[in-house]
């Protein structure tokens, strides 16, 4: 049996305003205006934001000066269900804000534009339509952001449960790659040897495209096992 390869179209013409908006929205979720610079607000991560510290102790130096620790809002020791809820409460205004920056995005085109040009090529990659093109950018970035536009798009009827099952086994495996990966991965590659070579003798986008690759091996993975699954129920 061969994979399922209709979805229910995102109608309407395509225009020269949708792929405006959809350039938009590529530029918004992929993180190339993270900046603390002007042009920071047409970033998603920025524009996010972040929760206030907490001060979690305070000591008394050795010249006799007070030093601070911090701790983030969810305070320091927390366990059990109580921190569980905590974490998942700070997930929320990520949740909310990516979904309703989408809606924007999708009202002015996004997804016909996104459908159109990027089937062609998502289809036979990983089979998958080219409405999932912005949770696919939002994920690389962001793991919250990524499963809530994943969740809207299967709820709206654009993913198949089978192309949801692919899109997850994508988005789970290293979850948030690049965002996660230039935020702490890239300081390896300031580290030097004792004979001032680079300790790491690679490059970044090299790194890169091995994380991007193994996603892309873990979605085909999971997309021939469904359908070996599906021919041995036949």
């Amino acid at each position: 049996m061969s994979e399922a390869t209709e979805n229910p179209d995102i109608s309407g013409k395509i225009r020269p305003g949708d792929f405006i908006s959809f350039a938009l929205a590529v530029v918004f979720f992929s993180g190339i205006c993270y900046s603390d610079a002007w042009y920071g607000i047409f970033d998603f991560t920025v524009l996010d934001g972040e929760f206030g510290r907490l001060v979690s102790s305070v000591t008394t130096g050795a010249e006799g000066d007070l030093v601070t620790a911090m701790s983030n809002y969810r305070g320091k020791g927390g366990s059990g269900a109580i921190d569980g809820f905590m974490f998942a409460l700070s997930l929320v205004p990520s949740i909310l804000f990516s979904v309703a920056m989408v809606t924007v995005f999708e009202h002015f085109g996004a997804l016909r534009a996104a459908a159109w040009c990027l089937t062609p090529i998502l289809r036979p990659g990983m089979g998958l339509p080219g409405t999932t093109t912005l949770a696919i950018i939002a994920s690389l970035q962001s793991t919250d952001a990524g499963a809530a536009l994943t969740r809207s798009l299967k709820d709206s009827g654009q993913l198949t449960e089978r192309e949801a099952n692919i899109f997850a086994t994508f988005q789970m495996t290293a979850g948030a790659a690049v965002g996660n990966f230039l935020s702490s991965g890239v300081v390896v590659f300031t580290l030097t040897a004792a004979d001032g070579s680079h300790a790491v003798p690679t490059t970044i986008g090299a790194c890169l495209g091995v994380i991007l690759l193994g996603k892309v091996f873990a979605a085909n993975l999971m997309r021939f096992m469904l359908i070996r699954q599906d021919r041995k129920a036949a």
